[in-house]
């Protein structure tokens, strides 16, 4: 499917990209005409991705990349500034989930590594790559949350909170940037079927309770959440900053 919004000359870089949410963001990307880089740390996916949107008006490169490590997202910038030019799209995808149990069993290992994955890279990806969008005086941030950073997710304390952060830390850069012509939004999926959510939508009992109270009584697909980011990504949302839009089906409503 291709849309009439174009993003042709723009570059963009998606955290995540090889499955999931993050690859049906790089292809809706890709199919507007964005140079895409997708990011993560298993190169197999990436490329196995790279590969299946080959084609499309947009070229997608695959470059590995753990994003808790500052040396590894310093050279993930660095790359696709050298094939693509400075980042005009950064999309903050990548994210982990673990801690799942009761908040009294979190150790302080835990703590440190979801913070590292799911606050710190995007701060740093961010400090990376905004001032140059502030020069151009243009650029989109788009960054992945979740409900669970809206209403706490049950048994997951860490993700809860670091998604919460990550809203608030999507307003502040909104004050922040918007003024020098960059935009900052959230995108905060419900429960969306991808290897990531396995836990849940493959927990019969939960999926049923979702699908018997949530107004549209399913779970949401990637290409869901891809529409949205085009979107945001586009200068059809030039008047849209600092907001958190929520698809869920209606979860939270």
């Amino acid at each position: 499917m291709t849309t009439s919004i174009s993003l042709v000359g723009k570059t963009a870089l998606v955290t995540g990209g090889g499955r999931g949410i993050g690859k049906a963001i790089a292809k809706r990307l890709a199919e507007a005409g964005a140079n895409v880089v997708i990011a993560s740390r298993k190169l197999e996916n990436l490329e196995a991705t790279a590969t299946e949107l080959a084609g499309l008006p947009g070229k997608v490169l695959p470059i590995a990349c753990h994003v808790g490590r500052l040396e590894e997202i310093e050279n993930l910038v660095r790359e696709t500034e050298s094939h693509f030019g400075p980042v005009d799209i950064l999309v903050n995808n990548s994210a982990t989930n673990l801690g799942q149990g009761p908040s009294l069993a979190v150790t302080d290992e835990m703590l440190d590594k979801i913070v590292e994955i799911n606050i710190k890279a995007a701060i740093r990806l961010v400090r990376l790559t905004v001032p140059k969008m502030i020069e151009r005086g243009k650029g989109s941030i788009i960054n992945i949350s979740s409900v669970a950073g809206i209403e706490p997710q049950p048994q997951g304390l860490l993700y809860s909170f670091t998604k919460a952060g990550l809203i608030m830390m999507t307003r502040g850069w909104a004050r922040e940037f918007s003024p020098h012509g960059v935009r900052c939004n959230t995108i905060a999926p419900g429960l969306i079927q991808t290897d990531f959510s396995a836990h849940f939508w493959k927990n019969e009992q939960y999926r049923s309770e979702l699908e018997t109270n949530q107004p549209i009584p399913r779970i949401g697909q990637p290409d869901e959440i891809s529409f949205a980011a085009l979107y945001l990504a586009s200068d059809e949302s030039s008047y849209v900053t600092g907001q958190v839009l929520v698809i869920d089906g209606g979860m939270t409503a």
